[in-house]
């Protein structure tokens, strides 16, 4: 009569191992609160609509956030694409697609993205969508952005945006996060290990 219940503890301590199992492992790889957790990207570009199913799948996309009358982190966020292609091989820059969204689509006109993405290469690709697509994309890419009033500037508002570069593959799956920096140091050290450098 003492077997039953020693056999009912045994199995009832086994189910309570696989259940804290799979929820350690739904933990373990679900989206922390507030981490990017990436996504399809469909927006009208400089070349076109973009998509980024329409990628190789060997190819990656850096994502970055910004706006063509942005100041100073923007173009130096484009600067450092173009150094960090660069620095790759001819091969592993075939695989490489740079694109910008914009956080300012009441300005930023595919005519003016194609002005402005011209100064960096003729592979850069500039995204703009409706405002309700950005808010879609920017809130699964964790970017933040508001629109500060400039009264006394002739640009009438600036933009604080995230400055964040995202790799990302065809799926939307945000390889790696490659946090600013005014030199391409990172996001080579990034390319390079999801490209096999």
């Amino acid at each position: 009569m003492a077997r039953k219940p020693l056999w009912l503890g045994a199995g009832l301590i086994a189910v309570l191992l696989v259940a804290s199992g799979i929820g350690l492992y739904q933990y373990a790889f679900a989206p922390r609160e507030g981490e990017p957790v990436g996504g399809p990207i469909e927006l009208p570009s400089t070349q076109g609509d973009f998509l980024l199913t329409q990628l190789d799948d060997d190819q990656v996309a850096i994502v970055s956030f910004g706006y063509t009358y942005c100041p100073d982190i923007c173009p130096m966020t484009q600067s450092v694409k173009r150094q960090a292609l660069a620095q790759l091989s001819e091969e592993q820059r075939e695989r490489v697609v740079p694109v910008m969204v914009t956080v300012d689509p009441e300005r930023d006109t595919i005519e003016r993205m194609q002005e402005y993405m011209s100064f960096f290469g003729e592979e850069f690709i500039g995204a703009v969508g409706s405002q309700e697509q950005l808010e879609d994309v920017a809130s699964r890419y964790g970017v933040i952005w508001r629109k500060v009033e400039a009264p006394d500037s002739a640009m009438a508002y600036t933009i604080d945006h995230s400055a964040s570069l995202f790799l990302v593959n065809r799926e939307g799956e945000i390889l790696q996060r490659v946090l600013y920096s005014p030199t391409p140091h990172g996001l080579v050290s990034a390319l390079e290990s999801e490209l096999g450098g």
